[in-house]
């Protein structure tokens, strides 16, 4: 099977990442209609609509693009892949990233319009403070950790479930109920509803899900040091991708240079 053109998988990342904040949005703005009274509610209602929608779109884009929805997914994809030869080429990289944050955006439009709510307001929800911080590292961590675990032990068929999961206990575990994802973050900018978030308070919590994601890689090379072999496989491999790298844990065997995605 051909590798999918890079333009289709930009049109895959960026309606993936639209979708899941639409998901993200539209969701918290249903919770808080429906619960007005009731935070908890609320958020398991937010939570709940993520994780199963998130699964879902992976499930939808992750043939094409390998479903990354997200920049530190695609700069450690890129970062590990590298070292072997294999994954995202540095332009791929940016370029992924750019469509990912294009589709964040136009996700929170989206959501807003669906609820007769002005296409873009700055949200006014101000998040800060160091715990929200090292929430965000730690989700973002973990979130690297488990895509990146998953495909080195050939287990990719698991990333739409287990990631869902994932993301849905982190929304109660993390006192910043899980960004854990920079395009995420800033679509979130322009929605000033209940998963909204204050313009302010984006830088922060872009550097700590950078500073999260580069753990979640020193995380994942400790556990399976020839993970970089495998890391074109993550979330999902694409159409075209050779999984044949992505072998068990425990089979130490060299890729050679050549596999993984034409350049």
């Amino acid at each position: 099977m051909a590798t999918a053109s890079l333009p289709r998988r930009l049109a895959a990342e960026a309606l993936g990442t639209g979708m899941l904040v639409t998901v993200v949005v539209g969701s918290g703005i249903a919770a808080a209609t429906l619960s007005p009274d009731d935070a908890g509610l609320q958020l398991l209602e937010n939570s709940l609509a993520t994780g199963a929608g998130l699964a879902v779109i992976i499930l939808l884009v992750g043939p094409v693009s390998g479903a990354h929805l997200n920049p530190v997914v695609t700069l450690a994809d890129w970062w590990l892949g590298r070292r072997a030869g294999v994954g995202l080429s540095f332009p791929e990289a940016g370029a992924y990233i750019a469509a990912q944050t294009v589709g964040g955006v136009s996700g929170a439009v989206l959501a807003n319009l669906m609820y007769d709510l002005p296409a873009m307001t700055w949200a006014t929800t101000e998040r800060s403070g160091a715990h929200l911080w090292l929430s965000e590292v730690v989700a973002t961590a973990g979130l690297v950790a488990l895509i990146f675990a998953l495909a080195r032990s050939a287990r990719g068929a698991l990333s739409a479930a287990a990631v869902g999961a994932y993301i849905a206990s982190a929304y109660w575990f993390t006192a910043s109920t899980s960004f854990a994802n920079p395009a995420v973050t800033v679509g979130r900018m322009f929605s000033d509803t209940f998963a909204g978030i204050a313009p302010g308070s984006v830088p922060p919590f872009v550097l700590a899900q950078l500073v999260g994601g580069t753990l979640g890689v020193v995380a994942v090379l400790a556990l399976y040091p020839d993970a970089a072999a495998s890391a074109h496989c993550a979330v999902v491999p694409a159409a075209g991708y050779d999984t044949t790298d992505a072998r068990p844990s425990g089979t130490e065997t060299t890729v050679p240079a050549s596999k993984g995605i034409s350049r």
